[in-house]
């Protein structure tokens, strides 16, 4: 069954569900009701029981619907987000027969670094490193690996280190591999704006600032990152729960602080690192997209067209897109995801 045309977003459709042969987006206004406390009641979740499962360093939890002998897709969503920024994706793919699994990042949901003497690490290279234990775990040979901010680059470098294992991407935003020598490098004042939080993390007072106002400042970033997505409390409180973590703080301080070269890596990742630094192409087929109102950082798409070397399209989505596409346009996600398993083959 074909997708649902593209939706504009100030008539986004939602999923209401899927059937075993379709899937349906009703068109209606987006909620336009002003954003309560972060306590407010969360929305129902479309989703199946959280799985549980140990992979490599981690416990994850994690999403996993669709037949269990379709074809695979992995959905990675970023900060400050939750798997809940595909709740639209997954029953448009699982329509078409793929099988959808979706984990919270370490830090998030139900994801735990097991060991409690474990570095709070989320340098780039352990988030990849998780990607690929947790195929490993579900048995998944091969999958259709997409995901938007830390998630896209964590598809990224899956896509670059494994790409025998990665039959096509989707990536917001595009090519977000980088390094400490990189990012160390000052840009123009008003990019270094946009970073306004990444120089508060590296502060104590940030680190402790994060932790005292959490929800509340998570909420900031949705507003600042899609100033045009009028979501309601109830689908942010239902995001929020998973901010609730015991680790999430640490992890998500270590991951900027890392970034601007505050915070040391894993020794075991250096040799990765290393690679990365090198910013490898992307040869296996893949799909980039933007929406075009992200108010999020973020890299103009011509600066990495030359980054992806196998077959490739780029994808603006109109209409006031912000940073957390699949969310907000999950039509156009879905379609994404699909296309580049047909330029796959």
């Amino acid at each position: 069954m074909p997708l649902p045309e593209t939706v504009n977003p100030d008539r986004r459709g939602f999923v209401r569900g899927a059937a075993a042969t379709a899937a349906t987006l009703i068109g209606g206004a987006a909620a336009g009701r002003a954003l309560a406390a972060p306590r407010a009641r969360a929305a129902a979740s479309p989703f199946p029981p959280i799985r549980q499962i140990e992979a490599g360093v981690l416990s994850i939890g994690y999403v996993d619907m669709g037949p269990a002998a379709g074809p695979a897709v992995l959905l990675f969503h970023g900060w400050p987000y939750d798997i809940h920024a595909f709740a639209e994706v997954a029953p448009l793919l699982v329509a078409q027969g793929y099988r959808v699994i979706i984990p919270h990042l370490r830090g998030f949901g139900t994801t735990l670094i097991r060991s409690p003497e474990a570095p709070r690490n989320a340098q780039q290279a352990a988030l990849a490193a998780d990607g690929l234990a947790l195929m490993d775990a579900l048995r998944i040979r091969q999958a259709i690996v997409a995901g938007l901010d830390w998630g896209a680059r964590t598809a990224d470098i899956m896509a670059v280190l494994w790409p025998e294992r990665c039959k096509a991407l989707v990536s917001v935003s595009g090519y977000l591999i980088g390094s400490q020598a990189g990012n160390a490098k000052p840009l123009p004042p008003k990019a270094e704006l946009q970073w306004w939080y990444q120089f508060y993390f590296a502060t104590e007072r940030g680190q402790a600032g994060y932790a005292a106002n959490l929800n509340a400042f998570n909420e900031l970033i949705w507003k600042l990152a899609s100033p045009r997505w009028q979501f309601d409390a109830a689908t942010y409180a239902r995001s929020a729960a998973s901010f609730a973590n015991p680790q999430h703080v640490a992890i998500v301080i270590h991951n900027y602080r890392w970034r601007l070269g505050l915070a040391d890596g894993e020794r075991q990742y250096d040799a990765v690192e290393a690679k990365l630094a090198a910013a490898p192409p992307v040869t296996i087929p893949a799909i980039t997209m933007e929406g075009d109102a992200n108010g999020a950082p973020h890299p103009e798409a011509a600066q990495y067209r030359a980054k992806f070397t196998g077959p490739y399209a780029h994808r603006l989505v109109t209409g006031g897109i912000g940073h957390n596409l699949p969310q907000e346009a999950p039509a156009d996600f879905a379609r994404a995801v699909l296309d580049a398993a047909r330029l796959a083959g």
